[in-house]
């Protein structure tokens, strides 16, 4: 079973909360009703063990946990926790000890504790960005848009920041939140907006401005660099375009970048260590603003936001390229498809 997220009526749009949506082994798509309403839960995260989910509240500005009362429902569980302007990204701690939101509108990255029943129990704001490409009083700010987290194996997180061009790395204080370690710059325009760990340790980072995929690594001793810079397409951008999401497939041999306006998912092929990747085909998304992707079980999920539908592919295991579409669902504005079990 899949959640899905929506932006809803304080959006102007038609999504009612967080919806359920299932699929077979054939790929066939089934709408299983509203798990709870909710004014514009754009991304979401569960607990890594509780059956818990978080969800941000893009236009209220805040954060809320949900607990599961049967299979497709959910039912809110505490209090919601203000975050920052725009909330649009949360993602939860592997070992459930925090949740973090990040803010495109100020730029805020704000870390939650959580207790053992997965209930958010303190707040602390993380230190702003400073724009690397600034130069001087003279030249225009640009404003700080946090856009999502990732969270490392040793312990270490990740954030991208779209507006300022950065990957910045942070280490985790109990009881304080989230201290900054260092930074990845990132070319000047290029807003990177989410990431994905490859096995081999590569982060990989799309980037919707200039529709590439940045790669960095950790070196030795332990310092994230930029390694590469490799368009998303085989083709040329659109005026529109904007990338997405972008994804793995289970065996790291592919990866896969959603791209708004012309409605394509880009497939690029990512090299036998894992280090770098080129693009390798382009495949029409069979819907309209593909806000989300999820790659599961051999299956590529898109979730559109301007079609108001989540349309599956299946994915050929030799070239990685998805087939179809086989099965399409209709619901509300759906902005992120997250795994319920």
């Amino acid at each position: 079973m899949i959640w899905t997220g929506s932006y809803t009526a304080d959006r102007n749009a038609k999504g009612e909360g967080i919806g359920a949506i299932s699929i077979d082994g054939q790929g066939n798509l089934t709408s299983l009703g509203l798990a709870v309403s909710a004014d514009s839960p754009s991304f979401l995260a569960p607990h890594p063990t509780l059956p818990i989910l978080y969800a941000v509240a893009e236009e209220a500005g805040t954060v809320q946990a949900y607990r599961r009362t049967t299979v497709a429902e959910l039912e809110p569980f505490g209090k919601p926790w203000p975050t920052g302007e725009a909330t649009c990204h949360v993602a939860a701690d592997p070992q459930g000890r925090f949740i973090i939101a990040t803010c495109w509108g100020d730029g805020q990255v704000i870390l939650f504790e959580l207790d053992d029943d997965g209930a958010i129990t303190s707040r602390f704001s993380a230190e702003a960005a400073v724009d690397p490409h600034h130069n001087g009083p003279t030249d225009q700010p640009r404003p700080s848009r946090a856009h999502s987290s990732l969270m490392l194996p040793d312990g270490r997180i990740l954030t991208a920041d779209l507006g300022n061009d950065l990957v910045r790395v942070w280490t985790y204080q109990p009881g304080s939140g989230l201290q900054a370690d260092h930074h990845v710059v990132l070319p000047k325009g290029s807003g990177p907006r989410h990431m994905v760990r490859h096995s081999s340790g590569t982060v990989f980072v799309d980037t919707e401005y200039s529709l590439e995929v940045a790669a960095i690594r950790s070196e030795p001793q332990g310092v994230f660099e930029l390694t590469a810079m490799v368009p998303v397409s085989v083709n040329k951008p659109f005026d529109g375009d904007a990338a997405a999401e972008i994804a793995l497939s289970p065996d790291g041999r592919f990866a896969y970048v959603g791209v708004r306006g012309s409605n394509r998912m880009c497939i690029l092929k990512v090299s036998a260590e894992g280090t770098s990747l080129e693009p390798l085909a382009d495949v029409s998304t069979g819907g309209d603003w593909p806000r989300h992707h999820l790659v599961r079980d051999g299956w590529l999920l898109v979730a559109h936001e301007g079609s108001n539908d989540v349309v599956s592919y299946k994915l050929d295991p030799a070239s990685g390229l998805p087939d179809g579409p086989v099965s399409r669902v209709e619901t509300g504005s759906p902005s992120v498809l997250v795994p319920a079990s």
